[in-house]
């Protein structure tokens, strides 16, 4: 599939997914009496999940013949997750405590500002197509046959010699 066309999909999804968040978002600033915090980071949990059925379903479904959902959900999870989570969050803060924009003013950009790295390594990482995946595994044999065997690779101990 053409990259253009694909970045196209990945933005309607993230689209659909910062609508979510701001709704969640907003919905639970008002029921929880907590710090913003945690209802962001429980938009942003429940977002990730949203995105991820979307991207296995339509932006990366000609990916998914040789990799499982799980693999790809724990993959995406660690990967988007992480990269939404912290960045999102600690964007987040500085946005509102140092430049002292409005909450959603604040999620809307970290949301922006992660999302190309997001797609980024979800089209080498997480729905890499199998092209890639021989490549990376390719790469790791080749480097594993010229390190050695694992027990031998490192072995910096001296060898004991017969008078």
């Amino acid at each position: 599939m053409n990259a253009w066309i694909r970045w196209g999909q990945f933005n309607l999804v993230g689209a659909a997914g910062m609508c979510l968040q701001l709704i969640l978002l907003a919905s639970l600033i008002r029921v929880m009496a907590g710090h913003y915090l945690y209802a962001s980071a429980i938009a942003i949990e429940i977002t990730l999940l949203h995105n991820f059925a979307w991207h296995w379903n339509y932006t990366w479904r000609d990916r998914r013949n040789e990799v499982s959902i799980m693999q790809s959900l724990l993959r995406f999870h660690f990967s988007n997750g992480l990269v939404s989570m912290l960045g999102n969050l600690a964007l987040m803060a500085f946005l509102l405590h140092k430049k002292h924009l409005p909450l959603l003013v604040a999620t809307i950009i970290t949301i922006l500002c992660c999302s190309i790295a997001n797609f980024c390594i979800g089209t080498r990482w997480v729905f890499a197509d199998a092209a890639d995946t021989r490549r990376c595994r390719s790469l790791r044999t080749k480097i594993a046959m010229a390190v050695g065997p694992p027990d031998r690779a490192l072995d910096l101990t001296p060898k004991a010699t017969s008078p």
